[in-house]
């Protein structure tokens, strides 16, 4: 009995089996002529259930210190933790309220337990993680020099375009959106067919925009991107150095009894 438990709940080849059937399930589960079928959910929790129980058998298994020193360990008890509301529609009617709906949705976050199954996702986390760290500095630069376009462009240009500049939120997406260079040439567009033919608003709109394409869509996210992606690859440059550290000081050695010679 024991060696079955350890088959079905603690072998990796299983858990992937029942991760790729429990994701199949919830997206059928997502079209509205599969979804409120009797079937589809039944198999939903028969996957919460054989989740559950694998973390049951695991600390069983392993101890609790042992199972919750594990980063992947920790990752999957907080989805399984996630989907445990969606067995309570096993013993009581849940309405269909909106709020409740969400507790329900949140399910489909086990589909992210893929994820421990790709190759070295570890160290691509780990280089996430320490990227983030690296960018925070230019990513919150780079939001004050939004807040403060945004502000500045409600003053400016509230009554020739208050859809986009409304209000400093409408703003601050209008300049974010102008950032990621989605659709930008629109907005001076707009704000020239809305404005007195004869107002200065419409050469500085030209060249306000034109700047904050650059400065924060061109150079601000360029200059991310390079902070992030250099650090994303900085353990491939520490294994190459250490290589190299390593060939040098072979070639140290073999000079040294050359000459000893």
């Amino acid at each position: 009995m024991l060696k079955f438990f350890k088959t079905f709940f603690i072998n990796e080849w299983s858990i992937m089996i029942a991760i790729v059937c429990n994701s199949l399930v919830l997206f059928l589960m997502g079209f509205q002529e599969f979804g409120a079928t009797g079937l589809l959910t039944t198999l939903d929790h028969f996957f919460t259930v054989y989740f559950i129980l694998e973390v049951v058998v695991k600390v069983a298994e392993y101890g609790w210190r042992g199972y919750i020193k594990d980063a992947g360990n920790k990752f999957d008890l907080a989805l399984v933790i996630i989907s445990l509301p969606s067995l309570v529609e096993i013993f009581f009617e849940i309405p269909d309220l909106s709020y409740l709906l969400v507790f329900r949705l949140l399910r489909v976050l086990r589909m992210l337990r893929f994820m421990r199954f790709i190759p070295n996702i570890r160290q691509m986390l780990a280089g996430i993680q320490r990227a983030f760290r690296a960018s925070a500095f230019v990513l919150a630069a780079l939001m004050i020099y939004n807040v403060l376009l945004a502000i500045l462009s409600t003053y400016i240009f509230y009554n020739e375009d208050p859809y986009h500049f409304g209000d400093p939120f409408k703003s601050l997406y209008t300049i974010f959106q102008m950032f990621t260079l989605e659709g930008w040439n629109e907005i001076p567009e707009t704000i020239e067919a809305n404005a007195d033919p004869d107002s200065w608003k419409i050469p500085f709109a030209r060249l306000f925009f034109l700047l904050v394409v650059m400065t924060g869509g061109i150079f601000g996210f360029s200059i991310v991107n390079a902070v992030f992606v250099d650090e994303m690859v900085m353990d491939n440059n520490d294994e190459l150095e250490a290589k190299v550290d390593e060939l040098n000081a072979k070639i140290d050695r073999l000079l040294a009894e050359k000459d000893g010679d």
